[in-house]
């Protein structure tokens, strides 16, 4: 296929682009060469940070004859339609997570990608993150014995981060169990190895004037025996990365001082409008966007990245992947296995599409992985409605 540079276009400049973008500009497998977003100023940054064609729509840069892939970055609700439309012109999809908002339409996208004979990859989620994926060789190497019970905790100010109206909707893909449950579900499904059979949830949902769910707790049962616990609070009080040796979630050091300063953001805005745009202002080609910038000479490298407390039970041992290592309880010892620190973060992501495209590599997050993903979160949604377990029909093993 010639060289082996992916050319990439992106749908949507908002924040996932925001987080995504270090990724892209420190890893050598990749080059940005197109953009779409409504906006404006997004375009116009693009257009001068990397000297290529922007667009107002999703279909005219998918008609770009250099983009090879395109990185659908857009809100929730227009992933499908997006996927379907770099598809159709032959296009490689990289598609943030959550994969969509219905079972349907993950159906829809897998088999406009396969008609097309193209990869689709879904991410990033947390379960790309190196402790994770390396957590998981241990496992797969046998030396623990089998996976019997995980535990997965993370307490953030999530709700409290400004938003748009309709990231405060359930119905239209916000709150807690779509934007941040798909990767607790991706980081328990990928270290248990196993197909989940049945969940029970209760969600939390205890701020009228933040009107989604930003907690909740679920109990999730595997094939064989093992279940995990996950647990999640956006509620902006407790921080769980004071258990991390306060790393953060995108694995540089956090000032515990910082503390309430979501919820103090928020006190200042008078209206939706104005949260809205605080969010953009702080978004790429905003006013108040911070470009990323290279380490200052002896700063300490950051730290892999990651979400919240994860505690792998197995026969023999326990172990606690960190966002510098794996910690491992075993019968005898208590270890850590270090882990170098990250040349880029996200560098997984691109390998995952790169190596598809390049290597014929199957992917571990493609379609029907993050369609299993998504049938867990609605089914959490499901679970808390009716106060009863929800039974998993659409599940998948874990790729090897």
């Amino acid at each position: 296929m010639g060289t082996s540079v992916l050319k990439l276009g992106v749908i949507g400049l908002g924040r996932a682009f925001s987080l995504m973008l270090p990724s892209f500009l420190g890893d050598s497998r990749v080059r940005l060469v197109a953009a779409c977003d409504p906006r404006p100023a997004a375009r116009t940054q693009f257009a001068s940070d990397f000297q290529c064609p922007v667009y107002e729509s999703a279909e005219a840069l998918a008609r770009n004859p250099d983009v090879q892939a395109v990185y659908i970055a857009s809100p929730h609700q227009h992933h499908a339609e997006h996927t379907r439309i770099a598809a159709a012109h032959g296009k490689h999809v990289l598609v943030e997570k959550p994969m969509a908002l219905s079972l349907e339409e993950c159906d829809a996208m897998i088999s406009a990608c396969d008609a097309a004979g193209v990869h689709l990859v879904i991410g990033h989620c947390h379960s790309f993150d190196t402790p994770y994926l390396r957590c998981r060789e241990l496992i797969a190497q046998g030396t623990f014995g089998s996976v019997r019970m995980v535990h997965a905790l993370n307490y953030t100010d999530y709700l409290y981060r400004p938003r748009r109206p309709e990231e405060l909707a359930t119905r239209e893909g916000g709150g807690a169990v779509f934007s941040q449950a798909a990767h607790q579900v991706d980081i328990v499904r990928m270290l248990v190895g196993r197909r989940p059979t049945r969940l029970r949830c209760a969600l939390g949902n205890w701020d009228p004037r933040r009107p989604t769910e930003g907690a909740y707790s679920a109990l999730l049962w595997f094939e064989g025996g093992a279940y995990a616990s996950l647990n999640y609070n956006g509620y902006a009080h407790f921080d769980s990365d004071e258990w991390m040796d306060w790393t953060g979630e995108m694995g540089h050091a956090k000032n515990p001082g910082d503390y309430g300063t979501a919820r103090r953001k928020l006190e200042r805005l008078g209206s939706p409008r104005d949260e809205a745009a605080l969010k953009a202002a702080g978004t790429y080609g905003g006013p108040s966007y911070t470009a990323p910038t290279a380490p200052a000479p002896g700063a300490p490298p950051a730290r892999h990245q990651h979400f919240g407390t994860i505690v792998v039970s197995c026969e023999h041992a326990d172990l606690r992947p960190l966002p510098h290592g794996i910690m491992v309880y075993g019968d005898a010892n208590r270890d850590l296995l270090p882990l170098p620190p990250p040349a880029a973060p996200r560098l997984e992501v691109v390998g995952e599409l790169h190596d598809a495209i390049y290597l014929d590599r199957a992917p571990l997050h493609d379609g029907r992985w993050a369609k299993a993903t998504l049938e867990i979160c609605l089914a959490m949604l499901q679970s808390n409605d009716s106060g009863a377990d929800a039974v998993l029909h659409r599940q998948i093993d874990a790729a090897s």
